[in-house]
């Protein structure tokens, strides 16, 4: 199965909204193998956004990231990256569907509640980024069939 790194970001966390997002990673069936809460720094940011280090948005970038306290969690599941990102919705609140996180909960392109890795071989840089190996468990619920057909794990 694959997995995905998520970040709740600190307009998630100030907001009182980590529940409702794992809440609803919980309602699709998507598995949470790690979890912590950390405070990032400039050193990380940089790391994390390098493509996006020499933008005039950088500083506020990292300002509005170390605000405050982030749940970074690693998610698994098949698809788990494609899902995630759907469930996500777009950059922007503002434009993003309703039933999406970001259409629910968020306005704005910058403190827009969650991060979401963009493809699974970048979910892997950014999981070890985040997180040491001993902290992303090898865990999956006991019966998968009430998550997935044994056709969709025998594929």
């Amino acid at each position: 199965m694959e997995q995905t790194l998520v970040i709740l970001k600190p307009s998630c966390v100030e907001r009182g909204l980590i529940g409702e997002v794992i809440n609803r990673i919980q309602r699709k069936g998507i598995i949470i193998t790690g979890m912590k809460m950390m405070q990032l720094d400039e050193k990380i940011l940089r790391e994390h956004y390098a493509h996006l280090v020499d933008r005039p948005f950088f500083p506020e970038l990292c300002a509005s990231m170390m605000a405050s306290p982030v749940v970074c969690l690693v998610l698994k599941g098949i698809n788990v990256v494609e899902v995630f990102r759907a469930m996500t919705g777009a950059t922007n609140g503002r434009k993003a569907a309703p039933g999406t996180l970001r259409g629910d909960f968020c306005m704005s392109g910058q403190a827009n509640i969650v991060h979401a890795s963009d493809s699974p071989e970048n979910a892997k840089v950014e999981i070890a980024r985040f997180f040491k190996p001993e902290e992303v468990l090898d865990y999956t619920p006991r019966d998968l069939s009430f998550l997935y057909a044994d056709d969709d794990l025998n594929k």
